[in-house]
């Protein structure tokens, strides 16, 4: 499943091209994804102007000129791609022949651009699991998907002093603390396990012991929140980590994958200066977990 990093990325790949472009026609070329799309999806759209792209967690935003908002989830293999006729950004220069991603494209949005060209932007997903829906922008925070959502991973208001206040207490693992999306919205696996591999944290270890007594943040939790933000950070500038499904808008693929020091490392030798453990992979709540026994305690 495409986790934040990879969001943000096809975020920031279509930007460029949908705000400020008016929707000319949608084409739905079935009734639903993961839910119907509604009779009302397309005469809502169509005619109006998208203000803006926005993120929040892993859910993309676009806002449109009626003050309705596009939310849209990638589910486990939903991506974007960008077709335009006014340059060499064209399907036959995507890192896959077109003939590959047509058979599952079920939304195509024709758009006329800020700059008077014409584009499309093709929303296809194999397994359709992702989804489009309309909420007015005033219900946003109070819609049930994002009102209860912590903050993000993304800037400084996740420091130790905030993972302090959440884990005190606490005995669920660091792995589940991490993923829960009411303290930190849209971390995912893959980078709670590099996180936590960077701060030389084990994802067993129960959340309320790296918080003082006195409940403030220990050296660990206070490291623990800068490698969370770095990885993220990182992650996104690499253009997100293509495993399965997951590619940009140009269909190119992300390349932080190859930075990983555990995730899908299992057997190999730590990374970590000195240490002479080995990766293992242990199941917490039906998801794999890569660390090392050794340096992660």
């Amino acid at each position: 499943m495409p986790e934040l990093p990879e969001v943000e990325t096809v975020r920031r790949g279509l930007a460029p091209v949908a705000e400020r472009a008016e929707i000319t026609r949608i084409e739905l070329r079935r009734p639903d994804l993961r839910f119907p799309f509604g009779d009302e999806f397309v005469k809502k759209l169509e005619g109006r102007f998208i203000t803006g792209m926005g993120r929040r967690a892993k859910y993309l935003l676009a806002d449109i000129d009626n003050g309705q908002v596009l939310v849209m989830h990638l589910g486990m293999s939903g991506s974007f791609r960008i077709e335009r006729d006014d340059d060499s950004t064209r399907s036959d220069n995507f890192a896959l022949p077109k003939g590959i991603y047509e058979k599952h494209d079920h939304v195509v949005f024709h758009l006329k651009t800020s700059k008077g060209s014409t584009a499309r932007i093709i929303y296809n997903d194999p397994r359709r699991f992702g989804f489009m829906t309309l909420i007015g922008r005033s219900e946003i925070s109070e819609h049930p998907w994002f009102a209860e959502m912590g903050i993000e991973p993304t800037g400084n208001a996740l420091d130790g002093l905030y993972l302090a206040k959440k884990f005190a207490g606490r005995s669920a693992p660091l792995k589940a603390a991490l993923l829960n999306q009411k303290m930190i919205a849209g971390l995912g696996n893959i980078y709670v396990c590099e996180a936590l591999w960077r701060a030389g944290l084990s994802p067993k270890r129960s959340a309320g012991t790296i918080v003082s007594k006195s409940g403030k943040p220990s050296k660990k939790c206070a490291e623990l929140a800068i490698h969370i933000r770095d990885i993220i950070s990182e992650a996104i500038e690499a253009g997100g980590s293509s495993l399965r499904d997951h590619r940009q808008t140009d269909g190119s693929l992300g390349y932080f994958q190859h930075s990983f020091a555990v995730y899908g490392h299992e057997g190999e030798s730590c990374k970590k200066s000195g240490c002479s453990g080995k990766v293992h992979r242990i199941t917490q709540s039906g998801r794999s977990t890569f660390y090392c026994t050794k340096c992660q305690k």
